[in-house]
């Protein structure tokens, strides 16, 4: 029985380790693959190579944003498409839901830096569920554009959660920003 004892408190503790310094953590993206800009025809989303990185690091959970409408056409129609959902305020659905968002202390928010700011698609996530009281983390991947409006855009749709500046990676360079975004979750204690 003692031998029990001390095996479930060598498991809990495990467990509690797991979870990072700050609490359950999850990964939240939306990454697009096909044409992209400035790498062409890619089979994985660059935002998705950086969720990877995160996920392996943290050992968080991991929630894809899927759109249920197809954004799989050249790079030039998409960036109409996205900016007329923009202009017209339009909140695709997404495929799948997270189970209890409640159980998270701390969760990634992924995404490519469309017309300035996250994909309609994240906004319909985001009205989805709440946030607030939680640690966000935006990390983006863009060609120029840095984090855009992520950051006050989270602020504003969650104004009691802490909202960390995040990081911003080039497209371009999210194969080989392993490193660097390694390097960056160590301020999070990852």
């Amino acid at each position: 029985m003692k031998n029990l004892r001390m095996m479930m408190a060598a498991v809990a503790l495990l467990v509690s380790l797991a979870a990072g310094a700050k609490g359950r953590v999850l990964v939240v993206y939306f990454s697009h693959a096909g044409d992209n800009y400035a790498v062409g025809n890619i089979k994985v989303g660059n935002t998705k190579l950086v969720a990877q990185y995160i996920k392996e690091a943290t050992g968080a959970d991991e929630f894809e944003v899927v759109a249920v409408k197809s954004y799989d056409m050249a790079y030039e129609p998409l960036t109409r498409l996205a900016k007329q959902e923009q202009q017209r305020g339009e909140k695709p659905a997404f495929k799948g839901a997270v189970k209890n968002i409640g159980q998270y202390d701390t969760i990634f928010i992924g995404t490519p830096i469309w017309w300035g700011t996250f994909p309609q698609v994240m906004f319909t996530f985001f009205d989805k569920y709440n946030l607030n009281g939680k640690t966000l983390i935006p990390f983006a991947t863009h060609e120029g554009s840095g984090m855009g409006r992520t950051v006050s855009d989270l602020q504003r749709l969650y104004p009691r959660a802490k909202v960390d500046k995040g990081i911003a990676i080039y497209g371009h360079d999210a194969k080989s920003s392993k490193a660097r975004v390694l390097k960056w979750l160590k301020k999070f204690g990852f």
